[in-house]
């Protein structure tokens, strides 16, 4: 209970508080009981009689509710509560709204400012969406909101509503097939369907089992239909709860945002339209944020070095603190990238039109040019606020065509003047890569080519060009160069870092590579070209995809902070980003932040900023998790869809994971991957190893190990659950059997088991 609050009307032992006394003592300290009451008035005995008749006397008059160890007048709140987050002033003040409240007798719910817990680090910093369980202070007119709650406890965060699809049978019997492989099916009976059709994607309400315990639901709301476009990226949407409709306020302000030109009001931008940059993305593209040029540094004294720079669109010019547009922003985090349809984090407007560097069009940008030497090592960088030109719009083939000697109608004019001191540039900036040894890993990304209809015409594996690591690595060295301004000038920024493994998976790692004859060290600082040294030793191996994968495990993952701790995986001791504006908060918030501190215009950070940053860091790294988890769900699905017409056909693969439930299989030519049941792997009883990520037959000694090839077949596929069943067609390697009595049984080893032979006569299609 809060220190209570010294009241007027504090009494004499003899005299009974009135009760405007009770009702003004209650409003300075809501939540407060009995007890309390009779303390602050001096009241004992039998006198405490005569305050229990004003107590119930302003309760029938509906005065006052609550228990009578928690006391308030309607419509506060009580003393601790909890508070839905639902967004941020312009300030950026977390604001909620309590998560009980009775609007048809209180009206609208009072807004609250979650303040931090005071006292202590807490354990995760509150965000949007979050409930958070606070204790209620009353506060000051000058607020803006009605109370203020400080935070006693981040609570986890709600289920969304269950999400399924209306099914409705041949016999007219209608059930929710489910979206998600853990998930039941229910039955709907016709009076709990609502609107919904069949084909419809619907959140409903389990209902209590039936007469014959048969599992019911009722339909809370229709999404839309499953026949329409897009639909698949739909159940990912609503299952991860990603704000995809963007508010009319913010729509209205996008719509009346104005070009920006130099002879805009307040502005200190330089004329760089003569610079020839230009913008190398996917031919896919629809906004581009970063443009680059560049050329060997005239400075005699830096002979062999090259001037590089990149400029990247001035969102933070359009997009300002506290505004509609600013705090879908927050809330949307980054936008969303699927096969099927892209959910940005700002409007069409501003992403695709405003702020996308457009080839022959003037566009603002904040700009960054770096001297590098004739090793890579950068010398010197400066950031300047300026207006652009783009002299051309290329794709990564286009520009890597032209470098490679096949040259188009376009890329001809450009191939000396700019991209061939591109080139040279990245061929210096990689021997300071190569210098600093980030971690390397070899893994493939597949990307999903749709149809028109949005279904699956295949999937490719995009060859890894040196357009593609020229880009990366203009934009790494960017986003090196915004980090180390921004700590120079002492400015409030956002790092994007990223941890050193845990002792635990390191341990975990150790183990492993000491099973295929690789020692790693237990002692000394660990950097990643200790991993790349043993990456190094089994390319091209038996055991080079597996120890990628391993490798890939072991790793931290990287989010956003305040406090900077490096990026072990890039090898960086200060890293932010600031090449992306368009797609990813955190870059908006670090471009803010440079305008302020280099003094570019009245549009940047606010002061007082940096208090609210832990909180919109953690905010951020959540929406980020949420869209990867969105993205692989809707890539499931898609391939599940794909292959439902491939049951029984037969497909190479590798096993990509090891539980004790089963194997997890990943196929070559899709990269889909589906699960193999322990019980299903043989005849025997299969122990799980943690160590050696593999399963042993304790009778036979087969084992299945992560990164084995195998041959499996399609048993089932679930495409609204995006999951895949296989069945072992090959067998696995085998060694000394290990189980009790296993010395009596080793002659097994070698003569399949009932299921191993049924496998080699079963007959199934190739794909």
């Amino acid at each position: 209970m809060p220190r209570l609050k010294k009241t007027a009307a504090r009494k004499t032992a003899a005299t009974l508080p009135t009760r405007d006394d009770v009702l003004a003592f209650l409003a300075d300290n809501p939540g407060a009981g009995k007890r309390e009451l009779s303390r602050a008035f001096r009241i004992t005995g039998s006198d405490r009689i005569g305050l229990k008749k004003i107590l119930k006397d302003l309760a029938a008059e509906g005065l006052i509710a609550g228990s009578r160890k928690s006391l308030r007048r309607p419509g506060d709140l009580p003393s601790v509560t909890v508070v839905v987050a639902s967004g941020r002033d312009a300030d950026g003040e977390l604001i909620g709204a309590p998560m009980e409240w009775d609007e048809d007798e209180n009206g609208p719910p009072p807004s609250v400012m979650i303040l931090s817990e005071r006292g202590k680090r807490p354990g995760r910093a509150a965000g949007v969406g979050d409930r958070v369980l606070v204790r209620i202070a009353e506060a000051p007119s000058d607020a803006g909101v009605g109370y203020l709650g400080r935070t006693i406890k981040v609570l986890e965060r709600q289920p969304t509503a269950l999400l399924g699809v209306y099914v409705v049978g041949p016999d007219g019997t209608a059930r929710i097939a489910p979206v998600d492989r853990k998930q039941k099916e229910y039955i709907v009976e016709k009076a709990d369907a609502g609107d919904a059709v069949d084909g419809d994607l619907v959140t409903v309400d389990v209902l209590k089992a039936g007469r014959y315990g048969v599992p019911r639901a009722k339909v809370r709301e229709r999404i839309g239909s499953m026949k329409s476009e897009k639909a698949v990226s739909m159940i990912a949407i609503h299952t991860h709860a990603i704000p995809h409709v963007f508010p009319d306020a913010v729509i209205a302000e996008a719509d009346a945002a104005k070009p920006v030109t130099l002879q805009t009001r307040g502005d200190k931008r330089e004329d760089w339209r003569d610079v020839p940059l230009i913008t190398i993305d996917p031919a896919d593209a629809k906004d581009h944020d970063d443009a680059v040029y560049a050329a060997p540094d005239d400075d005699p004294k830096n002979e062999g070095g090259f001037v590089v720079t990149v400029a990247i669109a001035d969102v933070a010019y359009y997009i300002r603190p506290g505004s509609a547009l600013d705090r879908e922003a927050l809330l949307r985090g980054n936008s969303v990238y699927f096969p099927d349809r892209v959910v940005p984090m700002l409007p069409e407007r501003i992403s695709n039109d405003l702020c996308s560097l457009r080839e022959g069009e003037d566009r603002p940008a904040l700009a960054v040019r770096m001297r590098f030497d004739a090793s890579g090592r950068k010398l010197d960088h400066k950031f300047h606020r300026v207006m652009i030109r783009s002299a051309a719009k290329l794709s990564y083939q286009e520009a890597q065509g032209a470098i490679d000697g096949k040259p188009n109608d376009k890329t001809g004019p450009l191939l000396e003047p700019i991209l061939k001191p591109l080139w040279a540039a990245y061929e210096c900036l990689k021997k300071g890569r190569d210098a600093r040894a980030p971690l390397d890993l070899d893994l493939p990304e597949r990307k999903i080519l749709l149809n028109d209809d949005d279904t699956v015409e295949r999937i490719v594996v995009p060859p890894r060009l040196d357009a593609h690591r020229l880009i990366e690595e203009c934009m790494i060295q960017a986003n090196v160069s915004a980090a180390e301004t921004l700590e120079k000038k002492r400015a409030p920024v956002i790092y994007r870092i990223h941890d050193a493994s845990t002792p635990e998976k390191l341990e975990a790692l150790r183990d492993f590579l000491s099973t295929i004859g690789i020692k790693l060290a237990r002692t000394g600082n660990l950097r990643p070209a200790v991993f790349n040294s043993i990456l190094a030793r089994v390319e091209g191996t038996e055991n080079d995809e597996l120890v990628n994968e391993v490798i890939l495990r072991s790793q931290a993952q990287a989010e956003y902070s305040p406090a900077n701790i490096g990026h072990f995986g890039l090898n960086l001791r200060r890293y932010a980003h600031f090449t992306s504006p368009i797609r990813r908060y955190a870059d908006l918030i670090v471009h803010r932040s440079l305008v302020a501190a280099l003094g570019f215009g009245k549009d940047g950070l606010p002061s007082g900023f940096e208090d609210k940053l832990e909180g919109i860091s953690a905010e951020i790294s959540a929406t980020e998790r949420r869209a990867m988890a969105a993205e692989r769900d809707t890539v499931d699905r898609l391939i599940a869809h794909w292959l439902a017409d491939h049951i029984g056909a037969a497909f190479n693969g590798r096993i990509a994971g090891v539980t004790r439930s089963g194997l997890f299989v990943r196929l070559d030519d899709s990269g889909a991957d589906g699960f193999v049941p322990a019980s299903k792997l043989g005849d025997d009883y299969y122990r799980y190893d943690e160590v050696t990520h593999s399963m042993t037959g304790d009778r036979t000694g087969e084992t299945y190990q992560l990164g084995d090839r195998v041959e499996v077949q399609l048993a089932e596929a679930m495409p609204l659950a995006g999951a895949l069943r296989f069945e072992l067609l090959s067998e696995g390697r085998y060694q000394k059997p290990s189980g009790k009595g296993a010395a009596k049984r080793r002659a097994v080893r070698n003569k399949p088991t009932t299921a191993k032979a049924a496998r080699g006569k079963k007959r199934v299609k190739r794909r």
